[in-house]
């Protein structure tokens, strides 16, 4: 006889992960299949969330997060409800926090349970692999949080014993956080290996500690203009302790093209349909500043950059399009890159943090990262600065608009610039769904059905379930 071991994921979704626990008595090993275990190896379920958090924070589809809709650096071809911001009729909400808990969040708890359970011969292993599976959570709580603002977390992922979770405070969340990777840090012994199944890291684990350190980082700029004490306390000892400092130690995930193909495939090639393109908003002012990463970002249409009108029908063959080598099925994802840490250490520098650099030299040392990353030459990159100085009079333009280019392939890395530096200014489309451009996703529509009381106590909380609502750090 078998039981389903179900698992909550946030209030009322449930799902049954199949991981079959046996009933035997006293026939054990004769009874053991090992093509069809009892249990699934932690490594496993690392790999599996792993895989799930990078598709759907990097996917380009409208039935999820819509980041690159968010961030208006794509835009549609015959069908414009998402680029204007409906967020229902697709129910993009519901989807993407269904995926975060579910498939992201839900096998690392699980995985972290069984670990003790597993036969592991050096603690010190033992410790890192906790470590990984910490970390590897606190990068999509991150993510679910600066998504929605409040939500449950303290008694989410518990199916088994409470069906309707709270919504916790999302800054009560981010001071968790924060000293949840404190705690993660402290178990890392880098002489020794984590986890094989590792789809990023291969199990290195000085790479997982600048990762648990970058994402201390972003936390830490996030609270800047809500808990700067707090900020400057947090980005210095992240800095410190050594943050990512390399392409190499990059949380990129390359995409193997074919158990892992990268959603942007799925999405522009396999599907076999061209409903996107690059848009104005980001192509006219790269176009202004002759940006030398168009031509890694972009195809040209008649021998120059033309990005579709942002929100409104158009032509896919009248415009630019994305250029085909973030399309390969085995194309990387990188959701914490090199270059954004050096944006984020520049931001810090900018508001007085002691950070082992200037705000001007970090800025140029991120937009030349960018170029590098994207193959633009030492010289061109050059002339882009010296054209494109470090404005320390409106540094938040600077950095802002900067970022946000960089982050040209990584939306929801764009997206916390945009909302945090209020660069570039992002204008509404006339046809707004939603009276003005998102800062927030609203809740999930089935929250309403099965945790009603919570989601609603939730939507008070934050001044209003809208995506045009601000989460508590955004506040200038």
């Amino acid at each position: 006889m078998k039981k389903f071991k179900n698992i909550l994921y946030a209030g009322g979704v449930v799902a049954s992960l199949l991981l079959f626990n046996s009933c035997q008595n006293d026939l054990t090993s004769l009874n053991e299949d090992p093509k069809h275990p009892s249990t699934v190896p932690t490594g496993n379920l690392l790999a599996t969330s792993m895989f799930q958090g990078f598709y759907y924070m990097y996917t380009g589809s409208v039935n999820f997060n819509n980041y690159r809709f968010f961030t208006q650096q794509w835009t549609e071809t015959t069908y414009v409800q998402e680029t204007n911001y409906n967020l229902t009729t697709r129910a993009q909400p519901r989807n993407h926090f269904r995926r975060m808990y579910v498939y992201a969040l839900a096998p690392l708890d699980q995985a972290k349970k069984d670990l003790p359970t597993e036969i592991n011969a050096d603690p010190d292993v033992v410790n890192n692999k906790w470590a990984t599976l910490e970390i590897a959570s606190i990068f999509v709580w991150e993510n679910v949080v600066d998504t929605f603002g409040n939500v449950p977390y303290k008694e989410a992922l518990q199916a088994e014993t409470i069906k309707s979770p709270k919504y916790d405070d999302a800054k009560t969340i981010y001071l968790d956080l924060i000293s949840r990777l404190d705690a993660a840090i402290a178990k890392i012994n880098k002489a020794k290996a984590g986890y094989p199944e590792d789809l990023v890291y291969k199990g290195d684990m000085n790479k997982w500690l600048k990762l648990a350190n970058s994402i201390k980082l972003r936390l830490a700029i996030n609270l800047a203009d809500v808990d700067p004490v707090t900020s400057k306390s947090v980005a210095e000892s992240a800095i410190n302790s050594g943050v990512i400092d390399s392409n190499d130690s990059s949380y990129s995930l390359k995409f193997d093209g074919n158990t892992f193909t990268n959603p942007l495939f799925d999405d522009l090639v396999a599907s076999g349909r061209n409903d996107f393109l690059p848009s104005n908003v980001i192509v006219n002012p790269m176009n202004a500043k002759s940006d030398p990463r168009r031509d890694a970002y972009f195809t040209p249409i008649g021998g120059i950059y033309k990005g579709g009108v942002y929100g409104a029908l158009n032509t896919f063959s009248n415009f630019s399009h994305v250029n085909p080598s973030f399309l390969a099925g085995n194309a990387p994802a990188n959701l914490l890159s090199y270059t954004e840490v050096l944006f984020l250490k520049a931001e810090a520098a900018a508001r007085g943090y002691n950070v082992g650099g200037t705000a001007a030299g970090l800025y140029a040392a991120a937009v030349t990262a960018s170029m590098t990353e994207n193959g633009i030459s030492a010289t061109n990159a050059t002339a882009y600065l010296l054209a494109n100085p470090y404005n320390s009079t409106n540094w938040k333009e600077s950095i802002g608009y900067e970022g946000w280019v960089a982050m040209w392939n990584n939306p929801f890395a764009a997206w916390n610039f945009v909302r945090r530096l209020d660069n570039p200014v992002l204008t509404a489309p006339s046809s707004s769904y939603i009276g003005g451009i998102p800062y927030r996703m609203p809740y999930s529509d089935q929250e309403y059905v099965v945790n009603n009381a919570n989601v609603s106590s939730a939507a008070t909380a934050i001044g209003g379930d809208k995506a045009t609502t601000k989460l508590f750090w955004d506040k200038y």
